[in-house]
């Protein structure tokens, strides 16, 4: 195989791994635009939507983690009479 043809052949796959970046690039947006529109709905049909998103944070969340926070932001509180 000569030079041309091993260079031929990396730009190809090369050429590959681009269009297919792209093509997830693409469908990222799509799934963004999405997700807008049902944040849009909820909102529409009277939901927090702020709320729904923290929601959303901390079910992706390890729940220990959650509740060691939850506990101490609760003694955070209390110390300052909230």
């Amino acid at each position: 195989m000569s030079d041309d043809q091993a260079y031929g052949i990396a730009a190809g796959e090369l050429r590959q791994f681009i269009e297919q970046f792209e093509q997830l690039d693409a469908e990222k947006k799509d799934l963004a635009e999405r997700q807008k529109e049902l944040m849009a709905e909820a909102k529409a049909r009277g939901y927090d939507t702020k709320v729904m998103r923290k929601i959303i944070a901390l079910r992706k969340r390890d729940k220990d983690d959650v509740a060691e926070e939850e506990a101490i932001l609760e003694m955070y509180k209390a110390a300052l009479g909230m």
